[in-house]
């Protein structure tokens, strides 16, 4: 018997809409990100990128557990001496929601090419409002 191996040419890439009102940030991203990577369909293939489109919207609405709300930090570093910057949730939040979940999901997407070939596959908007009605998306319940 021979393993099967899903090429390019075969994968059909779906679209699939997330209502993330009331979700749990984390749980949303493992979700999304088994979406991404192909994980869910029966012809994955590690090397090949048969994930699908996902669009998420309110990502306003999220939800953290535990005190991640107060304690949770962002850190980035310009590379220059000193140039440590940090952000909290709440404050990220407030300013771009949507960032937030990008960050979570495609920080559970491989780190390499692939990887970032699967994230730009990810569309999140704060508001209910996208501009992918054209393409039928497809909604789906996430559990938790």
């Amino acid at each position: 018997m021979k393993t099967y191996y899903a090429k390019k040419e075969d994968i059909k890439h779906e679209w699939y809409l997330i209502d993330a009102t009331d979700l749990v940030l984390g749980r949303l991203a493992s979700f999304s990100a088994n979406i991404l990577r192909g994980k869910n369909k029966p012809e994955y293939t590690p090397h090949v990128d048969t994930g699908d489109n996902l669009i998420i919207i309110n990502a306003d609405k999220i939800k953290v557990t535990g005190a991640k709300a107060i304690d949770k930090e962002y850190k980035h570093h310009s590379g220059h001496p000193g140039g440590m910057k940090s952000e909290s949730y709440a404050l990220a939040m407030e300013k771009h929601p949507e960032r937030v979940v990008e960050h979570a999901i495609k920080g559970m997407l491989p780190k390499n090419t692939l990887g970032r070939q699967m994230g730009m596959k990810l569309h999140v908007y704060a508001g209910d409002q996208h501009k992918h009605q054209a393409q039928k998306p497809q909604e789906i319940k996430v559990e938790g």
